[in-house]
């Protein structure tokens, strides 16, 4: 499948180095003004050579839109976008086209297919996001209509980790830092540490943190399209993603009922619950709270070092690899969970609203 969502729908197109990526939105409300300086911002976030501690690939992500867009407002019909490709280094893949990589899609891809795009991974390469980061926006844009806040930050870089949640900490400090952590003393720590590793020519993973505000309630459907499980589809469906949880997550395994149950109450008419461990859905459904996850990234499996690996035919070689690559993908992934999160909030608003005459 290249289509996410139901009636908010985004369909991406393109490969590593083919000519572009690219994508079609459906499902857009009509007559949202739509900020394209905003939509580039976000595209910017995601966009490699940003610091040292990310791929030096330069590359401009410059958005075109073909279609949807009429006197700078959406007019309800497909949003048809496209994003040039310009700093491919292709010849970097050429000893890996009979090779398998450790952990990569090279494998799976063959066997599936028959045939695969070797150069960056053709399309398994995490620049396949840039279409989520574009459709993400959009999405990001409609909710601003409703007063509802996505924002995302680096909450951990390998052993070390925020302490805390994110009540903790102020969204606006995510951007002031080129690991995007919204506390400064750790964002140096994080950027110290990930040099260090890149200078290996190894890589870290870690976890990102998701949060959405002033959700409504009702969000979500009862009983296999669970607004969690959407959020937990759309996050492990990016890549290097290898672990979803909400609310107090796996945490709440050690605990016992008594101690997270999340007690109701009114306030000024308006029920809410006292503690938000259960992260802002209960049964399957928004209830009005704070939604909060974690999204747990593996590191990445390109090493600027020799791997032992096999070859098409199955014999042992060695693979010495080549290329522009991250060493630690959290920086520029926290604007595609940020994406993610957007696309599946506003798809599952828009079924909310199809339950009403």
């Amino acid at each position: 499948m290249n289509t996410i969502g139901n009636l908010f729908t985004l369909t991406s197109f393109g490969e590593s180095h083919g000519p572009a990526i690219g994508g079609v939105v459906d499902g857009m409300p009509a007559g949202i003004p739509i900020d394209m300086e905003f939509v580039q911002r976000e595209l910017n976030r995601r966009r490699p050579g940003q610091s040292s501690i990310v791929t030096p690939r330069k590359e401009s992500d410059r958005v075109e839109f073909l279609s949807g867009i009429f006197e700078g407002k959406s007019t309800g019909m497909p949003i048809g976008f496209v994003v040039w490709n310009e700093n491919q280094h292709s010849p970097d893949y050429d000893n890996m086209r009979e090779l398998f990589r450790p952990s990569h899609a090279d494998y799976t891809y063959t066997r599936k297919y028959g045939v695969r795009d070797h150069r960056g991974g053709g399309r398994s390469s995490a620049r396949e996001t840039i279409a989520r980061c574009v459709a993400g926006a959009l999405a990001k844009l409609a909710l601003a209509h409703l007063g509802i806040e996505v924002w995302a930050y680096t909450s951990q870089v390998g052993e070390l980790a925020l302490p805390g949640d994110y009540r903790d900490y102020n969204p606006a400090e995510i951007e002031k830092n080129a690991v995007r952590c919204p506390d400064a003393e750790m964002a140096r720590q994080m950027e110290r540490y990930i040099e260090q590793v890149k200078s290996q020519g190894d890589t870290v993973g870690g976890v990102i943190t998701g949060v959405v505000r002033h959700v409504p309630v009702g969000l979500g459907e009862p009983v296999f399209n669970k607004l969690h499980a959407a959020l937990g589809s759309a996050m492990l469906s990016i890549n290097a993603v290898k672990g979803f949880e909400y609310g107090m997550g796996f945490e709440g395994a050690k605990c016992r009922g008594s101690q997270v149950n999340d007690v109701f109450e009114s306030h000024d008419g308006r029920i809410a619950t006292r503690t938000n461990y259960s992260g802002g859905i209960q049964g399957g459904i928004s209830n009005g709270e704070d939604i909060y996850f974690r999204v747990a990234f593996k590191p990445v499996a390109t090493l600027l070092r020799d791997i032992e690996t096999v070859d098409a035919q199955g014999n042992p070689t060695v693979l010495k690899a080549k290329g522009r690559h991250d060493p630690c993908v959290l920086p520029r992934a926290v604007p595609v969970v940020e994406a993610m999160a957007a696309m599946v909030i506003l798809d599952y608003y828009l079924l909310a609203q199809s339950h009403k005459l």
